[in-house]
Order: structure tokens, then sequence, then C-alpha cells
């Protein structure tokens, strides 16, 4: 055999050989041997993993990560399958937030409320019937002020109010989805009387009766708002309950013709008191108008109401009107009078539109007509103005939506 011939042989065989080899390295029977033992033996670490792992399963709410999360209700953890064993709430900052843990340990939730624009941390940690520990993590971020309106109201909780004082609700951002924000404020009296809501505006809503408060009744503000979009993309943030009183009934009657003032508890006439009404230029509203704040003293300014002189200065400012008692927005008030002649009370009317009575400088006669009503009333009470001449005070000027007949406040609701 040539030299050639030879070394063609050898290259052949070579090639067969890694052929063979080539074949052997991917053979598919070799391999499934080797698969079926790697799952073999991956399928006991896993039953081993199972046994070891805690059967507890830890919920966070928010989620984590979530965004405009609630000041109220929506910071919680439980368990299912085990005990909750130690639960941590901290701001990004690290301040702690103290919480309760139920009875049976199942539960955790914040004893307050949380702050608006605020991120917190929740880490929880339990275990399950065999001890066996199991941990969760998760943080979220409340609603920002400017995603969340809030509502002012009045008469606040726990007082004592006349019964013309309606429930007043001022919010502080413009609500266009007026029905679910209605939706989520009830209004009830002990008394049983239907009680009906009315919006004035975007902003405000007042809640009353057909009639008067019965005295001596109960009523309940519930504001249920947490979570209620009230325009697109702005939510409540408020969970409230609030009670007050309605008082004795006084109903007090101003007649600017006959320039005397009747006031009558429980329909019985207790006292009048000669007056000195708005002047024919300046004539007081009349109308049903409810007291809404009361001064011991006060300064009034006639260039706050449009009362200037020619150089722009108020045609009056008195820094001390003694014994004042509001009854518009817009500055009619019920006020003692000590700058004027005491002969007017009772005789002409005077003023730029309040209702004056006789007083001492320093409010501190309480032998003075308006010494007494100021003592003897209370915010809620109503005045009710008549034959000045002047026009029927607006409704939504003051807490005066008596002025509004049944059928008209009505209408204004939303549900």
């Amino acid at each position: 055999m040539t030299d050639s011939r030879r070394r063609r042989g050898l290259m052949t065989a070579s090639a067969l050989l890694g052929g063979v080899l080539m074949l052997t390295a991917c053979s598919s029977g070799d391999s499934s041997a080797s698969d079926g033992k790697d799952s073999s033996s991956q399928a006991k670490a896993d039953e081993a993993a199972a046994k070891k792992s805690s059967e507890a399963q830890i919920k966070i709410t928010p989620a984590d990560g979530s965004n405009n999360a609630s000041i109220n209700n929506s910071a919680a953890v439980t368990v299912s399958k085990g005990t909750l064993t130690e639960v941590t709430m901290t701001t990004a900052e690290g301040t702690a937030v103290e919480g309760t843990l139920s009875a049976d340990k199942t539960s955790w939730k914040p004893n307050v409320q949380l702050e608006r624009s605020t991120t917190y941390k929740v880490a929880a940690s339990a275990k399950d019937s065999k001890g066996l520990e199991a941990h969760e993590n998760a943080s979220f971020t409340t609603v920002s002020p400017d995603n969340s309106f809030i509502a002012n109201f009045t008469p606040e909780d726990g007082s004592t109010v006349g019964v013309g004082m309606p429930v007043s609700i001022n919010f502080n951002k413009e609500i266009t989805n007026k029905a679910d924000v209605q939706k989520g404020i009830t209004v009830t009296s002990s008394s049983g009387q239907e009680v009906v809501c009315h919006w004035f505006s975007t902003v405000r809503m007042d809640c009353r009766p057909e009639d008067y408060w019965k005295e001596n009744s109960t009523v309940t503000l519930k504001l249920a708002l947490d979570g209620v979009e009230g325009a697109n993309g702005v939510v409540g943030v408020q969970q409230k309950t609030v009670t007050f009183k309605i008082g004795r009934n006084q109903v007090t009657t101003v007649d600017a013709q006959t320039k005397q003032m009747k006031v009558t508890q429980d329909g019985k006439v207790v006292k009048t008191i000669p007056i000195s009404a708005g002047s024919p230029d300046n004539k007081t509203y009349e109308g049903q108008m409810v007291i809404s704040e009361k001064f011991k003293e006060t300064r009034m300014n006639g260039a706050t109401v449009g009362f200037t002189d020619s150089d722009g200065k108020g045609e009056y400012d008195i820094k001390d009107v003694p014994h004042a008692m509001r009854l518009t927005t817009s500055g009619t008030f019920v006020h003692g009078n000590y700058w004027g002649a005491k002969s007017i009370f009772g005789a002409v009317n005077t003023s730029h539109g309040c209702v004056g009575l006789s007083d001492t400088k320093g409010a501190n006669d309480a032998s003075t007509p308006a010494a007494w009503f100021y003592n003897n009333s209370i915010i809620g009470d109503v005045v009710i103005v008549q034959n000045t001449g002047d026009k029927t005070v607006a409704p939504d000027n003051g807490l005066n939506g008596w002025n509004m007949d049944w059928a008209q406040w009505k209408a204004g609701s939303a549900v």
C-alpha cells in the first residue's frame, strides 16, 4: 500500500470513529436517563422544601406599590392558616405607627388615621400550626391633598343649637359628582323628621327638615366619604360621625314697622324688646334668619360691606360693638347699640341694615336689653324679620335656607 492510500484509509477510519463519537455524545437514550435522574432529585428537593415552608399566608393592604391609598381604612394586615407574631408600620422616614393586633392574632390595624401624601412601610411575620414562619413586606403611599377633598361642617360635634340650625357642609374642592357624595352623607334626627339635603353650589350643601327641628331632639351627621370620588381624580378621605342636640324652641320676631322684637320660647312670648332696624335708605332684609355667630364685642367697619364715604373709608367704623350676633354672611347682625340716643329704640329705624338694641359701652351691663337677648340666645336660634320693605334674604346668605319652600328645597337634592 502506498503512503497516499494508507493516509486516505486512516482519514476515513478517523471520520467514521469521529461520527460514532459524535452520535454517542448526542444520544437521546443517555440524555433521557440523565434527565430522569435529575427530575427525581428535584422532586425530592421540592418535597423537602415544602415540608419546611410555613402554611401561613399573610396579606397586606394596600398592595405593595399602591398610590392614592385611603388614610382611613386601607391599611391592614391579615393572615390565614396561621397567627401574626409581629407587625411593624413606619413612615418612609422611620416614624413608627402604633397598631392593634386582634384577640385571635389574625389581623392588625393602625390605631390612628394616616397622613396624606405619606409613604408607609409594613413588615409582617406569622407562624403556622407547626411553628414555621412566614414573612411579608409592602410599601404604599396615601392620597395627596391635590387628589382628595374634605367636608367642613357646622354645627360642631357635641354642641347644643337652636331649632333653626341646618347642617351646613362646605367642601374644599368643587364637587361634580354630587349624587355619590350626597349618598355618602346622612343626617338623621331622633325626632324621626325627614331630612333632605340641598346643593347651593358645587362647594356647599345644607341639610334640614321641612319645619324647624323638634326641641330637645338629637341630630346625627355621618360622613362616609372615604374613597368616594367627588370629581375626576379627586376622592374623599373622611369617615366621621357627629352628633349635636337641639335646645329649647326659641323664635324671635322683629317687626320693623312697630319697632318691637318679640322673643318666644316653646310658642310663648317671654320678652318684648324695643329695636331700631334699618333706615329707609338702608333697609333690613326680611325673612327667616338663623344666628350663626356670637361675639361679646366685635368691630364693624362700613367699608367691609360697601358703606363708604367719598374718600373710600367706611361710613362708620366702630371697634367695640357689643353683644353682636350674625344673621347673614353679607353683614346683617342683631347687636347692641351704645352710641345712639336711648329714645330711638322703639321709635325710629336708623341703622345701616342691622337690628339694634339698647346697650352700654363695654358689654358688661347685664341689665340692658341687648345683653339679655345675647345671654338668652344660642347659635341656631331663628330671628324672623318683617315689614322692612326690603327683599327676602337669599337662602344661601348665611344659614337661611328656611326662606325656600319645601318643594324648592327638595328639588336641589342630587339623589
